[in-house]
């Protein structure tokens, strides 16, 4: 090695740990939860809001259990999500066509990782919870879209209808 490449890599040397310290000496700290977000279905809604409280079973016959639900525009739900079988399955709210497109996507990568508000996971013998706001009229579903689940027909409906009283 040349004499003057040595003399550079020699003084630089001391230099190579300075980007690990540069960071600080503060500890990580989760961020702040990201804002509710607005969907054709409705927002995350607030546990202290919840105006009832929905006990759904999802089961390896890839059923839920009821798979059919009414409630009123404004009101806010919470799901209790119970999976009685022996398998993964998950909840996630949304429109047909958003969760049919969401569930080629989960075909195409099995493994893709996700959490927003609209959905649940859930181990075999667990429970999860969901608080949603429906703050739009409409018809919606509710789905597994782990592998298989979606296309072997385990979904549900949600029908909001208009607050009452509200203009039509």
């Amino acid at each position: 090695m040349k004499p003057s490449l040595l003399l550079i890599a020699l003084l630089a040397a001391p230099l190579a740990h300075v980007p690990a310290h540069a960071h600080g000496e503060k500890k990580h700290v989760a961020a702040a939860p990201a804002a509710a977000e607005q969907t054709a279905w409705g927002i995350a809604g607030k546990p202290a809001q919840a105006t009832r409280t929905v006990t759904l079973d999802m089961t390896d016959a890839m059923r839920f259990t009821p798979d059919t639900l009414t409630v009123q525009a404004g009101e806010t739900v919470r799901f209790v999500v119970r999976n009685t079988g022996r398998m993964l399955h998950e909840m996630v709210i949304g429109t047909p066509d958003e969760l049919a497109k969401h569930a080629a996507m989960m075909a195409k990568f099995p493994t893709m990782e996700h959490d927003e508000a609209y959905m649940v996971h859930v181990d075999p013998g667990k429970t999860g919870e969901i608080v949603w706001h429906f703050n739009r009229a409409g018809s919606f579903e509710f789905a597994c879209l782990i592998g298989g689940h979606y296309e072997a027909g385990m979904r549900g409906t949600v029908t909001v209808t208009p607050k009452q009283g509200a203009a039509k």
